[in-house]
C-alpha cells in the first residue's frame, strides 16, 4: 500500500498508457468525486445565500408568538430530542450488537432472524414510524402528543441503525485482540468493555452519528407524536416541535419562508456541530 502511495504522477500515468480500462476507471471515480463534492457545496451555497439575510436576533428570542416566530424553543426542543433519543436507543442498540457478535456465535439462526429484522425496520419510510407513534405511544398508552413519545419513536427508527453500525465496527475488531486479552488471563466481560469495545468505538460513534442526523432532521414522525406546539417544554409530556418541524410549518403556511429559510441554516450549523463533537471524541477514543 504505501509503495502504490508514493508512485509519482508520471509512473501513473505510464501505467495507465498501459492499461487504458484502468484510466477510465480512474476517471469515473474522480468524476465521482468531484460531482459528490460539487453538490454538497452547492446546497451549503444555497441554504446559506438564501438564509444568512434573514437571521436577525428575534428569532433567537425565548418566546415564540404570532409577531415573532423564534426558533429558540424548536433548537432547545431538538436537543431534548436528540438526547432523549440516544439515550433510549443507544445502549439498546450497542448491548444488542455485542450480544450477537460475541455472545450469540457464528452461523448462529438468531442473528439471521435479528439481522433481516433490523434491515426490514431500516427499510420502512419515517410517516410509517409516525403512524405507529401516534396509535401506540399517543393513543394506546395515552401519551398524547408528547415529546416523550417523538423520543420512542425515533429511537425504534435509530436502533436498527447504530445496531448494524455497532455490529460491523464489533467484527472489524481482530480475533487476536481477543485471544491476547484471554492469554493474559481477563474474562470475556472484561475484554469486551476493555478491549474490544474501545477498538471498535470509531465505528460505534459513526453510527450514533448518524443518528444524531436523523433525529434532527425528522419530521414527518414528530409531527404525528410531538406534534407542533411551538414551546419550550418543561415537562418531556407536553408537545414540542424540533428545528425540522419548525422550518416545515414555516414554509408550508407560505407567510414565514424567509424565516423559514433562517431556520436551515441554523439547523445545517447545528448538524455540522455535531459531526464535529463526535469526530473529536471518535479521535480521542482511538489515540487512547
Amino acid at each position: 500500500m504505501n509503495a502504490i502511495n508514493t508512485l509519482t504522477w508520471k509512473d501513473r500515468l505510464h501505467g495507465y498508457k498501459k492499461n487504458p480500462a484502468s484510466a477510465v476507471l480512474f476517471l469515473l471515480v474522480a468524476l465521482a468525486a468531484l460531482l459528490t463534492f460539487a453538490v454538497l457545496l452547492f446546497l451549503i451555497s444555497y441554504i446559506l445565500a438564501r438564509g444568512l439575510p434573514h437571521l436577525t436576533p428575534s428569532l433567537f428570542e425565548w418566546e415564540h408568538n404570532t409577531t415573532n416566530v423564534s426558533m429558540m424553543p424548536a433548537i432547545i426542543n431538538t436537543i431534548i430530542m436528540v438526547i432523549l433519543g440516544l439515550i433510549l436507543a443507544g445502549p439498546l442498540g450497542i448491548f444488542s450488537a455485542i450480544f450477537l457478535v460475541e455472545y450469540a456465535g457464528t452461523g448462529s439462526k438468531l442473528i439471521k432472524v435479528v439481522r433481516i429484522t433490523t434491515e426490514t425496520l431500516s427499510g420502512i419510510p419515517s410517516i410509517v414510524f409516525g403512524l405507529f407513534g401516534m396509535l401506540f405511544f399517543v393513543m394506546a398508552l395515552g401519551w398524547g402528543f408528547s415529546m416523550l413519545a417523538g423520543a420512542f419513536t425515533l429511537s425504534i427508527m435509530i436502533l436498527p441503525l447504530i445496531m448494524r453500525t455497532t455490529e460491523e465496527a464489533l467484527l472489524s475488531v481482530p480475533v487476536s485482540y481477543r485471544e491476547g486479552s484471554y492469554a493474559l488471563g481477563a474474562g470475556k466481560l472484561r475484554t469486551i468493555f476493555r478491549i474490544v469495545l474501545p477498538s471498535a468505538m470509531p465505528g460505534v460513534l459513526a453510527g450514533v452519528i448518524l443518528g444524531m442526523g436523523r433525529v434532527v432532521g425528522e419530521t414527518a414522525a414528530l409531527m404525528f407524536t410531538a406534534g407542533t406546539i411551538a414551546q419550550i417544554t418543561p415537562n418531556v409530556m407536553d408537545s414540542g416541535r424540533t428545528l425540522a418541524v419548525h422550518m416545515y410549518v414555516l414554509a408550508s403556511e407560505g407567510f414565514h419562508v424567509n424565516q423559514a429559510s433562517a431556520t436551515g441554516v441554523v439547523l445545517l450549523v447545528m448538524v455540522i456541530i455535531i459531526n464535529w463533537l463526535s469526530g473529536f471524541v471518535a479521535k480521542k477514543f482511538t489515540k487512547s
